[in-house]
């Protein structure tokens, strides 16, 4: 079959309707990944997957409680002649044997229909990174004028210092600092807490921020709070982060500000915000940290996830001889 015939297929079956049986499975699946913690966008994600899929059975009258692993094969196989990318199918697989598995816990099935269904291989990526170099060119380049550039100075400098997500700095509140024990509280993924130090550059941009900065972003906000350092009561609970308008950022605010100073910078392109994470766990591992530490620090679950970045510290080393040795 080819793609466009697929694709077609695939979109068609998206606008069919959901029967109550899949509709019901949906529904259980997302109180299940709710009460787990679950992150919002693995909610989105996962709904969104799994969806499909219920479309495409129930165009063709399969239940939920019929679907047997032949048939999951041949939708997953559908989804390739789509010419969907090999991790777009691991990540629907992944939601899809989470559906299955949430009704065999409610006793629907006996068996996930999905767990035999074997991932699509998918080439290792490595992370996108900014040298040190050239994070000290971004950061330093940053002005500190105005209320705006104080922020995205402090929102910068903590984004490497800390290793944070996007995620993570758009959800910091004011009671999450804590500048006598240097050190900051994240809700990470899951809703897991973790505490990470916050560094001397992080700590004295984000005091020169709270005093000259922040104060005048809070008062733009509707009401006009004052916003200021001195904290207390249920002030703790308002974002850190403030946008012009006095709101919480988002992480499209901070992707697009990140945009700009790495243009300004002379860097376009160089990077995401993610690509400040992936360089502060790589430049710790290459500065000698262990790797438990810095899984630690990134919040990571499994070891697995943070040995990617010993890949990425390796490719550094072959450069380096590459480089430099004279009989590389």
């Amino acid at each position: 079959m080819a793609g466009g015939e697929s694709e077609a297929r695939l979109s068609a079956a998206r606008r069919a309707e959901v029967t109550a049986g899949w509709s019901q499975a949906l529904d259980r699946l997302a109180a299940d990944l709710r009460r787990s913690g679950a992150a919002a966008a693995t909610l989105a994600a996962y709904g969104r997957d799994c969806a499909q899929l219920a479309a495409w059975a129930s165009a063709r009258g399969i239940g939920p409680d019929a679907m047997q692993p032949r048939t999951l094969r041949r939708y997953v196989a559908e989804l390739a002649e789509a010419r969907m990318a090999p991790s777009t199918r691991a990540r629907k697989l992944s939601a899809l044997r989470a559906l299955f598995e949430s009704m065999r816990g409610a006793g629907q099935i006996a068996a996930n229909p999905a767990a035999l269904l074997m991932s699509p291989k998918r080439g290792r990526t490595l992370p996108k990174l900014l040298s040190a170099p050239e994070l000290r060119r971004l950061l330093e380049s940053i002005p500190t004028a105005s209320a705006l550039e104080l922020r995205d100075r402090a929102l910068f400098e903590l984004a490497y210092g800390a290793g944070l997500r996007a995620a993570e700095l758009t959800t910091l509140t004011l009671a999450a600092l804590d500048f006598d024990r240097e050190q900051l509280r994240v809700e990470g993924k899951g809703a897991r807490t973790r505490l990470v130090p916050i560094g001397e550059h992080a700590s004295f941009w984000l005091r020169e921020y709270l005093v000259r900065g922040r104060p005048a972003l809070a008062r733009s906000a509707p009401g006009g709070a004052s916003g200021g350092a001195r904290r207390g009561g249920a002030q703790d609970s308002q974002p850190l982060f403030l946008s012009r308008f006095g709101a919480a950022l988002s992480t499209s605010d901070i992707r697009r500000r990140l945009a700009l100073w790495l243009t300004r910078a002379g860097l376009a392109g160089a990077g995401t915000p993610h690509a400040l994470r992936h360089s502060f766990a790589t430049h710790l591992l290459d500065g000698g940290a262990d790797l438990r530490s810095i899984q630690t620090l990134l919040g990571h679950r499994s070891i697995s996830t943070t040995q990617v970045y010993t890949h990425v510290s390796a490719a550094g080393l072959r450069h380096a001889y590459n480089r430099s040795h004279p009989r590389a």
